[in-house]
C-alpha cells in the first residue's frame, strides 16, 4: 500500500560551481588552454583581456567625449547629415575593374634572396610501400592482393593477418578467389621491398630478411643466420652455454654473430614513420628556481589565463533594466539570456582563480616538505610522503591533492618530473629512519648499472646488499620494484663481454 510521508535527510551535494573547479583542477596547463577557448567559444559574454586595460580604455574615451563636448566649433547640423548619410557610395565601389598591372610594382631584382618558410610534406609508411609496388609488373589480380596485404601491414613493418585469413577476406571483400601458394608468392615480392624486413610475420623472419638482404658474406652472419633458424628461443632467453655446445662455437664467434643480429632493426616500418610522426613538448605547470639557495616557485602564465566579462552584455543589461516595458515575453527572455551568459562567465572566472590558488598553494607545500630534494636534485634525500600528508597542511580533501598531482608536471633546475612520481610510501630501515621507496629504487637501479654483465646480481642478491645498507628488504619486494624499473631478471641481462 502506497504511503505519502515528510522525510527530512542530511545528503552532500557537490554545487554547480564546485563541480566546474574539480574539472578545472585536474586539467594539466596545455589542456586548460584549450578549454579556455572553448569557453570562450560557447559563451559570448566571456573575452580574453585584463579587467584593468578595459577601465584604462573606458576612461580613456570619457576624456575624448569631454574635450567634444568643450569644443564650441563642432557643427551640430553637420554632425546630424552623417548620422542620416550612414553609408558613402564609396564604399561600396570596388577596384575589381583596375588592370593587375596597375596595382603592382616591379621592384624587386633577380639576385634578392628570397626568404619563404619551407614546408615539410612527409610520406607515410604505406605510401612508401605503394611507390614500390608501381615499379613491379603485376596484374591487376596481383596488384590488388599485393595491395589488400601491404594495407595490412602496421607502422611497425609486420604483417598483422595469417596467410589464410588474408585468402579470405580478399573473398569476402573484393570477390577475388586465389590460394595459399598465390598469396605466398605476392608476400614474398614485398619482402624485396625497401626496408629490409619489410612484411615479416614474426621478429625472427624479420631478421632473417634482413641479414639475407646483407651483401658481405662473412662468418658471423653465417653463425646469426644458423642461431635465428633453429636456435631463436634459446637465443631469446639468452641460454648461451646450450648454444655453444649444440653449433660448437667459441665464446668469441658467439659473441660476433650476436654483434650482427643486435645491428638488425626489429621494427623496420619505425625508420620511415618516425619522420612523420608528430614531436609532442611537455608543457611544464609549475617552475621552481633557487636563488640564492632559496626556492622560488612560479605557475605557467597558461595557468593564469587573462579573463573579463564582455562589457557590451554588461551594458545591454543594464539597458534591459531599466525598460519600462516589463510585460513583454521577448525582452524577458533576452533579458534572462543575458543574465545566464553573465554569471556562467563570472562563475568560470572565479573558477580559474581558485584554480590558480588551489595550485600554488599544494606546490608550495610540496616544495616545503620535500625542501632538501629540490635544493640538491639528490633522488635519496626524497622523504616519504603520501597525499594524505600534504592535504594535512593545506587543510583540503586527499581528493583535490590527487587532482592537482594528476598529469601536472614541474620544471626544476635537475629536469622537469611528473608531479605525483614526488608521492611514495615508506620504508622501515633497521635504525628506525623512515625513508622512501623511490630511494631504495635508486639505490637498486645503481647496483644494476654497476654490476659484471657477464654475470648479473640475482634478485636474492640485490636483497642482500640492500640488507648490508641498512635496508631490511625481502627478495619478493627487490623482485617488485625491479619490474617496477623495467628491468629483467638477470638472466636476461647477461651479456657477452
Amino acid at each position: 500500500m502506497l504511503k505519502q510521508r515528510l522525510q527530512q535527510k542530511l545528503l552532500q551535494k557537490l554545487s554547480p560551481q564546485q563541480i566546474q573547479l574539480m574539472k578545472l583542477l585536474q586539467l594539466p596547463a596545455v589542456m586548460l588552454e584549450q578549454r579556455v577557448k572553448q569557453e570562450i567559444e560557447e559563451n559570448p559574454a566571456l573575452e580574453e583581456g585584463s579587467e584593468e586595460a578595459d577601465d584604462q580604455e573606458r576612461e580613456s574615451d570619457d576624456i575624448e567625449f569631454e574635450d567634444v563636448d568643450k569644443d564650441e566649433d563642432i557643427d551640430i547640423d553637420d554632425n546630424e547629415d552623417r548620422q542620416d548619410n550612414e553609408f558613402d557610395i564609396s564604399d561600396y565601389l570596388g577596384d575589381d575593374d583596375i588592370p593587375y598591372y596597375k596595382l603592382t610594382s616591379r621592384n624587386t631584382s633577380a639576385d634578392d634572396e628570397r626568404k619563404d618558410i619551407p614546408y615539410v610534406s612527409g610520406m607515410s609508411f604505406q605510401d612508401f610501400l605503394f611507390s614500390q609496388l608501381g615499379l613491379r609488373k603485376l596484374n591487376d589480380k596481383e596488384y590488388l592482393i599485393a595491395s589488400h596485404i601491404i594495407g595490412n601491414i602496421d607502422d611497425a613493418g609486420y604483417l598483422q593477418r595469417d596467410v589464410r585469413a588474408l585468402i579470405d577476406d580478399l573473398a569476402f571483400t573484393h570477390n577475388v578467389e586465389t590460394d595459399y601458394k598465390e598469396v605466398l608468392s605476392i608476400l614474398r615480392l614485398i619482402h624485396e621491398f625497401d626496408p629490409p624486413g619489410v612484411g615479416a610475420r614474426d621478429l625472427r623472419e624479420c631478421l632473417l630478411l634482413q641479414i639475407e638482404r646483407k651483401s658481405l658474406n662473412t662468418e658471423a652472419l653465417e653463425n646469426a643466420k644458423k642461431l635465428l633458424e633453429k636456435n631463436f628461443k634459446d637465443l631469446t632467453k639468452k641460454h648461451y652455454d646450450k648454444i655453444k655446445k649444440k653449433h660448437g662455437l667459441s665464446d668469441n664467434e658467439l659473441k660476433q654473430a650476436i654483434d650482427e643480429i643486435l645491428k638488425l632493426n626489429p621494427k623496420p616500418g619505425n625508420s620511415i614513420t618516425e619522420t612523420g610522426k608528430n614531436v609532442h613538448y611537455i608543457v611544464p605547470d609549475f617552475i621552481v628556481n633557487i636563488n640564492n639557495g632559496e626556492l622560488e616557485l612560479t605557475l605557467n602564465s597558461r595557468n593564469a589565463p587573462e579573463l573579463k566579462i564582455n562589457p557590451t552584455y554588461a551594458d545591454m543589461l543594464e539597458g534591459m533594466a531599466h525598460v519600462k516595458d516589463k510585460t513583454n515575453s521577448r525582452q524577458k527572455e533576452a533579458m534572462m539570456f543575458v543574465k545566464q551568459k553573465l554569471d556562467s562567465a563570472k562563475m568560470f572566472i572565479d573558477a580559474i582563480k581558485q584554480r590558480q590558488n588551489t595550485l600554488i598553494v599544494t606546490m608550495q607545500a610540496i616544495l616545503d616538505y620535500q625542501r632538501d630534494y629540490f635544493l640538491s636534485g639528490d633522488e635519496t634525500l626524497l622523504k616519504p610522503m603520501i597525499l594524505k600528508d600534504i592535504a594535512d597542511i593545506v587543510k583540503l580533501d586527499i581528493s583535490t591533492i590527487s587532482r592537482v598531482a594528476n598529469s601536472k608536471y614541474v620544471q626544476t633546475p635537475f629536469g622537469t618530473f611528473l608531479l605525483k612520481t614526488f608521492f611514495s610510501e615508506s620504508l622501515q630501515k633497521d635504525s628506525g629512519e623512515e625513508v622512501s621507496t623511490r630511494e631504495v629504487k635508486k639505490i637498486l637501479q645503481d647496483c644494476i648499472d654497476s654490476e659484471e654483465k657477464k654475470k648479473p646480481l640475482t634478485d636474492e642478491e640485490l636483497a642482500e646488499i640492500l640488507r648490508n645498507k641498512g635496508y631490511n628488504i625481502a627478495r619478493r619486494t627487490v623482485a617488485k620494484y625491479r619490474e617496477q624499473l623495467n628491468i629483467s631478471v638477470a638472466r636476461l641481462r647477461k651479456e657477452l663481454v
